[in-house]
């Protein structure tokens, strides 16, 4: 008989330990007589384990029409590990109609990529003949396997940027904890929606279990599928864009780079995001999908690039409204206050030039917006900035910065899209940097006043800060995605439904604004936008345009800029657009803002000779061309001067590449004239 007595503790430890090996021993038992789970993983020589891809979510516009399509496609898949040396390759090859060098070569990438181990894409969306003919030679090739996938169609061949395109993911990604459940092989969404509603559009995984048979083909089901787990699909994105009014803007804006942009200032939804130049986002599907990102990528009009959220430009008079309402609110003048210009603004000691010279061409503020006058908003900008009540210039800048902001400028506005910037507004350090010692006073920025200067804004922002006026004081976060799954109260979309007031300007103060912008429509420089039986509030831009040429300041075209919103009383529209290079704001910016506007307004045109003329122009400048290349040349001088260890590399590099900036400067100048 056991006696406890003696040493209870070392009784308690060693059937502790026995209790451990009972357990120990019962476990293994299970796992390798009772749980077909880990032999069937183990065993992957009898069973084929099939990872089921669900179909990414649905995207849909406004009105529910489809702005893509799932596609079945597949991909060849390899395992290197698994890959023998007896392998038929040459009838692999002859399949595939590539060399045996080439099979090599492929083969290494993934080795490269991967490692002996692990699965990765050898061919990615092969064709409908070639999965055929692969299905029934499968067994002939150990170590590849086809996998299912879903992909993307776009049957309108629009909204690119902003719908974004499917890759593989990179080992990079693989690092990021917002891709630990994924594995090498997986398609992620790399931009646009597709990026930013990953985990809603992805759906789960599902796994089947198939039994091999004596060719090594996966053929029937393991246990009659009782250990397959379903695949789910990813959620549909209901979108506030108009895939109509998207097409539709993006042929007006062909011919042109630069934006469009609208929205429905009751809610904050996008209903239109054109960057331009567009492109044909089925180009980055299928088997050509590199090839055509690298000729995309190469391109001096930079299709990739989101001229919408990422580009900044100085608004130019599109931001008179903006310097009349802060100029109201902080008491620096009245909707009556108005100033005798002459043909420009002299107070500062150097003339800044004006369009009109006529009296009165400034005698109030809604005067001063309908005839865009320079010298009127330079004076209030000052103004603003110069009041007693502020303690000096410094403070009085602070100020109006504080505004600024709060109108969504200087800073990203939260959009649901990839890479959005935030512009440029100047605060008091800026200033002090820009003049030692901060020696500088208002007549130092007064331009800035007319939307010149140090001030850059995105098209995005310009159209938000439109809905903060149509609005009279406030603002929802411009945003794409109206529902996921159905649901409009989504998580991921509450931040949108908050209501942003972020200024106590009052409803006076903006209806003072609103009138001078609808008079700038009605009697000013915006007559373009008049649309009958419909009351327009709309601003004209022509932006003054400067480019750093290898530290040579060069001035080019005029950028054309408008904004506006509609109807003025209850808008359901605001809409910002930026032409580059393009010259007046209401000879080209203003007819594609007035055409869009008509479009989701009246849901037809009636001005086809005007809707022609924006189809066909073509605004893109040859030294485009020109200055992209220099650019390039910028750039490789850069990395060749990063990469160089010996000061005689650079200096045979520097004379070379100066030799090819001399002469691509001389035919800017040549082609500029």
């Amino acid at each position: 008989m056991i006696n406890f007595n003696n040493n209870p503790r070392a009784w308690i430890v060693r059937l502790l330990f026995a209790a451990m090996a009972v357990a120990l021993i019962f476990r293994l038992f299970n796992l390798q007589v009772w749980d077909d789970k880990y032999k069937v993983l183990a065993d992957d020589q009898a069973i084929f384990r099939k990872v089921i891809y669900p179909a990414r979510g649905s995207i849909v516009d406004r009105n529910g029409k489809a702005m893509l399509y799932n596609n079945v496609t597949f991909d060849l898949v390899v395992t290197p590990s698994r890959v023998t040396k007896d392998m038929d390759t040459a009838a692999f090859c002859s399949i595939l109609g590539i060399t045996e060098q080439d099979f090599e070569k492929e083969l290494n990438k993934v080795l490269f990529k991967n490692g002996k181990q692990k699965p990765g894409v050898y061919k990615a969306q092969i064709s409908k003949e070639l999965n055929a003919r692969l299905q029934e030679n499968m067994y002939l090739f150990p170590g590849f396997e086809l996998a299912e996938r879903s992909m993307r169609s776009y049957p309108e061949s629009s909204g690119a940027l902003l719908l974004g395109y499917l890759s593989e993911v990179s080992p990079a990604m693989l690092e990021n904890p917002r891709f630990a459940s994924y594995r090498q092989g997986d398609y992620v969404g790399m931009s646009g929606l597709e990026n930013v509603y990953e985990e809603e559009l992805r759906g789960t995984r599902g796994v089947q279990y198939l039994v091999r048979d004596v060719m090594n083909r996966p053929r029937d089901a393991y246990k009659d599928g009782a250990m397959d787990t379903v695949a789910s699909g990813g959620k549909e994105l209901q979108l506030y864009i108009d895939a109509e009014l998207q097409a539709y803007g993006e042929k007006l804006m062909s011919g042109k780079i630069g934006s469009a942009v609208a929205i429905d200032p009751q809610t904050g939804g996008i209903l239109a995001m054109v960057s331009a130049p567009s492109f044909d986002p089925n180009l980055l599907t299928g088997e050509d999908k590199g090839r055509h990102f690298a000729d995309l990528n190469k391109m001096a009009t930079k299709p990739l690039f989101n001229y919408a959220t990422q580009a900044f430009y100085p608004p130019g008079s599109t931001f008179k409204p903006i310097t009349g309402l802060v100029g109201l609110d902080v008491g620096a003048i009245t909707p009556s206050f108005g100033y005798p210009c002459a043909g420009g603004y002299y107070a500062c000691g150097k003339r800044i030039g004006c369009t009109h010279s006529g009296h009165g061409h400034a005698a109030n503020l809604k005067v001063a917006l309908a005839n865009s006058c320079n010298a009127y908003f330079c004076d209030v900008f000052r103004k603003i900035v110069d009041m007693p009540k502020f303690g000096g210039v410094h403070k009085g800048l602070e100020t109006w910065y504080e505004y600024m902001n709060h109108f969504g400028f200087g800073h990203p506005l939260g959009v649901d899209i990839t890479s959005e910037g935030g512009g440029l507004i100047p605060d008091s350090s800026f200033y002090n940097n820009m003049y030692r010692g901060g020696s500088w006073n208002s007549c130092n920025m007064a331009i800035v006043g007319m939307g010149q200067g140090e001030v850059t804004v995105s098209p995005m922002q310009l159209a938000n800060s439109m809905c903060m006026i149509a609005n009279k004081g406030f603002f929802y976060t411009p945003h794409l995605v109206k529902s996921i799954g159905g649901d409009a109260k989504h998580p991921k979309l509450k931040k949108y439904l908050e209501k942003h007031q972020t200024t106590n300007i009052s409803a006076t103060d903006y209806q003072a604004v609103i009138d001078g912008m609808e008079m700038v429509v009605t009697n000013g420089t915006g007559r373009v936008a008049q649309l009958p039986g419909i009351a327009v509030s709309a601003k004209t831009g022509t932006v003054e345009n400067y480019a750093l040429l290898f530290g040579k300041k060069t001035k080019l075209d005029n950028h054309s800029v408008f904004v506006c919103f509609a109807p003025k009383d209850n808008p359901r529209i605001a809409i910002a657009v930026v032409v580059q290079n393009a010259g007046y704001g209401a000879t080209w910016a203003g007819p594609v803002a007035s055409l869009m506007m008509e479009k989701y307004l009246t849901d037809s045109v009636k001005r086809k000779p005007l809707e022609e003329k924006m189809f066909h122009a073509n605004l893109v400048k040859k030294y485009t061309y020109t200055i992209d290349s220099l650019q390039r040349i910028k750039d490789k001088l850069r990395w060749e001067m990063k990469m160089a260890d010996k000061e005689g590399q650079i200096a045979m590099t520097k004379r070379g590449d100066t030799l090819l900036v001399n002469t691509m400067l001389e035919k800017f100048y040549h082609l500029k004239k």
